[in-house]
This record gives structure tokens, sequence and C-alpha cells, in this order.
């Protein structure tokens, strides 16, 4: 089977930066299939291509040192594994263009997070679905599709068409985008896999579609052939796709900064993200916390302001957004921390809205503009998880404050800051709810504002204290 990537991007020749791999030289390497062969057709300043061969060995296939296929004898050794695209490319992928898949690039960061244009061509590629399906899958994505067919056989055109395209995928977008699609989605084209497909696999699927499969309209579809049609393993990773899709991470904590400007001054309305830290920061310092979680951490802005003070020994972020929690480790440089720093901080992905022992034990956590973003029924779920089930012995928990919002004067009357929030609380109604909460699950609440206070309105965001009696 043969992948090849083309970009026409100045110089081209980067192509090699961003696969780590020298235009200039055919490489071979052992895979537990058979052998992966990369090498360059074409290598100039204003066109590059790189192939990547795979050369499946039928007779390993067989023996069962990369997955027996069940069947007859016949079926054994006459099948089309050695010679179409199927999940030994994602692994060829995965295995020889890591880093980029990835979207790393020591030489080139700049240009790994660039998009450029870029032009894959598969040869051969099975599509259980035919080419309607296949334009399901990948014009969504914005890819530029051309696929031609084959016949069964030409001496025997009655048979009819084959299931098998030389397919084209031609998009600007990044070179990690482009690997992270066809890793996905050539073995759900293929509707099959060489592999056992457990709980890692629905892992995979999250950490690799993450930030794009949640929207795509054939996700269902996607999720079930990816996981081999494993009911519990699709209604596990569909699940945590719609949590991902209801709470956005640093995607609404970003456009919750961008709210319509207030009657006061715009430098004190931007400041107010770093009077919300400032405050939720001095909490956590004076509860004394050595261990703290920030749930909903986002890019890590949280995480990056506690680094900073000793006296946060383990910090611990948690987002249901596998993308934020990408950006986070980038923005927070932990490839490139000291090890005793690096070994403060662990990003963990996860979701709210189910108990979590990993959250267990904790001295502190922040709760920083999250709850706004759960649908009202949800809460009730979150309440278990953090009050009940992790129990830290402080939570600082930061929310909008509706009754600010009348200060904005291009934000419409009864529109919310943000359009992803489910709800506002006015700030009786948050202290409503919180002493309801606190009372329940043992704890007491202290009130606090953060940002500019109006004598009537209050403060653009409230902030609850609470510590376990």
């Amino acid at each position: 089977m043969l992948l090849e990537i083309t970009t026409t991007h100045p110089p081209a020749t980067d192509l090699g930066y961003l696969l780590h791999k020298n235009p200039a030289k055919c490489q071979t390497f052992d895979g537990s299939f058979g052998k992966v062969h990369v090498f360059y057709p074409e290598a100039t300043t204003d066109r590059c291509t790189v192939a990547m061969l795979l050369d499946v060995d039928p007779v390993d296939m067989v023996r069962g040192r990369a997955g027996a296929r069940s069947g007859g004898l016949m079926d054994q050794y006459v099948n089309d594994r050695p010679y179409v695209a199927s999940s030994f490319l994602s692994v060829a992928i995965a295995q020889v263009f890591g880093t980029a898949l990835q979207g790393r690039c020591k030489d080139r960061p700049d240009l790994a997070a660039t998009p450029i244009p870029l032009e894959a061509t598969i040869c051969v590629l099975p599509c259980r679905g035919g080419e309607e399906f296949l334009r399901r899958l990948f014009e969504p994505l914005g890819y530029a599709v051309t696929a031609r067919g084959t016949e069964l056989d030409e001496t025997f055109p009655q048979w009819g068409p084959s299931p098998y395209f030389t397919v084209t995928l031609a998009q600007t977008t990044t070179l990690a985008q482009l690997l992270t699609h066809l890793y996905v989605l050539v073995p759900v084209l293929d509707n099959g896999k060489h592999y056992y497909v457990g709980d890692a696999e629905v892992e995979k699927l999250l950490a690799k579609g993450g930030d794009w499969l949640s929207g795509h309209p054939e996700r269902e579809t996607i999720v079930r052939r990816y996981l081999k049609y494993r009911p519990s393993l699709a209604r596990d990773a569909l699940t945590r796709l719609a949590e991902e899709d209801q709470l956005p991470g640093i995607e609404a904590q970003e456009a919750d900064e961008a709210e319509p400007p207030a009657a006061d001054p715009a430098e004190e309305f931007v400041s107010l993200n770093e009077q919300r830290l400032g405050a939720v920061l001095a909490a956590l310092r004076a509860s004394g916390a050595k261990r703290v979680l920030d749930l909903g951490c986002g890019e890590g802005n949280l995480i990056r302001e506690l680094l900073k003070d000793r006296q946060f020994e383990q910090i611990v972020g948690l987002d249901v957004s596998i993308r934020s929690l990408e950006i986070a480790t980038d923005r927070l440089r932990l490839d490139r921390l000291p090890a005793h720093q690096k070994d403060r901080v662990k990003l963990l992905h996860g979701s709210l809205m189910y108990r979590d022992k990993r959250l267990e034990g904790f001295d502190a956590a922040a709760v920083v503009e999250v709850i706004e973003h759960l649908d009202p029924p949800r809460l009730a779920a979150f309440e278990r998880v953090l009050f009940q089930c992790a129990r830290p012995g402080a939570i600082v928990l930061t929310t909008v404050n509706r009754d600010y919002n009348a200060l904005f004067e291009s934000l419409p009357a009864g529109a919310f800051r943000h359009k992803d929030h489910r709800f506002e609380w006015t700030r009786s109604e948050f202290q409503a709810w919180a002493q309801a909460v606190a009372g329940r699950f043992g704890y007491s609440v202290r009130f606090l504002p953060i940002g500019p206070e109006d004598p009537k309105l209050g403060p653009p965001t409230q902030m609850g204290v609470f510590a376990r009696e």
C-alpha cells in the first residue's frame, strides 16, 4: 500500500523537517507487520512529495505476529491486506511519523502549526460504503476529494466495480491535522482492524478526534466502525464526545474573556481575567493547600500561576477537551520544565459528570468560570462528583454575575455573555445554590466579589469559597 503526501509551500523541502525524514535519504523501518519504506520521489523548493510504502508480510500475518485473520486456510493467505490501506497504515503513521502526528517540530515549530497546501494520495483504499461514504467522511473536514475506482476484473466487466479506489485529498491545513484524519478514517473506510479493540482504542480515538469528531455529521458511524462495533466502547466514546461538545474547555474560557466592554474604561475590563486569577490564587493560598485541582483547566492559565508558588507541591489540571489539554501542554512547556517542576504538574482528560477516583484526596479545587457551561439538569451530577466524591478540603468556584450584565451596553437585555452559557446566575441565585450545596455536603461557604463593583449591581464575577467542616 502506498501513501504520498505533497506540498507546494515554499520551500517545499521543509516537509522533511516536519516529518523528521531527510529528503535525500531512503529509509526503512521495521513494523510489527513487515517493513515501512519512506522516500521522496520529488524534492524541490517548489514541490516536495514524500512516499510511505508498506510491505506487509502475509506469512507473518498468518503466524499471528501481526494478528492472524479468522477464516479458512485459503482466506488466511488469499486476501487484500498486503495491498490496501488499512489499520496497518494507521500504525505505520503513528510509528514512523509520530512526531509529525503530534504536531511537533523542533526545527520548524511555527511551520508545524501553520496551515499549508497539502495533497495526500492513497493507493489503494478500500471504501466499504462506496465513494459516497468516502466523501461523507472527508468533505465535511474541508477536503477536496478525488476518487478513481476500478473494476473487479477488466476481463469480466459484468462483475461490476470493486470497492477499491485511488483517492486524493487536498486541503490547506496543518500536516498534523491531515495525518490525524488519515489515522482515524482509513480504518473506518476499511471497516476493520488487524488488532484487538479494547478500552485503549477509545482513548486513542478521543485523543486523535477530540477537536473535530464531536461535530462531524458521521460521528456515530465513525465511532462504531473505528471500535469494530463494540457496543459498550461505542457508547462510552459517544457519551464522552457529547460531554466535550457541551462542556468546552479553552474555547469557552477564551470566549468569556471577549465579553462586550462594560461602561467602565476598557483597561479595567481587560484586566478582569487577571483579577479573577489573582483572587482564586489568593483564596487557594489562604486555604493552606499543597495539593490542588484545577477543574476545567483550559489552556492552563491558573496552573501557570500556581507553578510560580512553591506552596503548591502537586497541581492537577482536568479538562473535557483534549485539544485544550494539548494547548496547555504546549503553553506550559511541560516537556521543557526542569524535572522538579515537571513532577509537580499533571494534566488529565476527564468529565465533571462522572466520579473519578483520580480527583480524590486533594487539599483544594478551583472551578473557574465552568459551571455556567453545564446544562442545569447536570448540576446535580456535578455537585456529587465534586462535593461528595472528590471532596477536597477547600473549593474555590467562580461564575459570572448576571446582575452586572445591565452595564454591558452592547449586550441585549436577557442575553447571556457567551453563546455557550446554559445559564447565568444573579448574586442571590448563586448564593442560594452555594449555601444549599454547602449544607447538603458538609461545607461552609463565604462570598467574595471579583472586578470593579457597582454599588447596586455588584461585581462582574462572583466567587464562592467553600471549606469542608
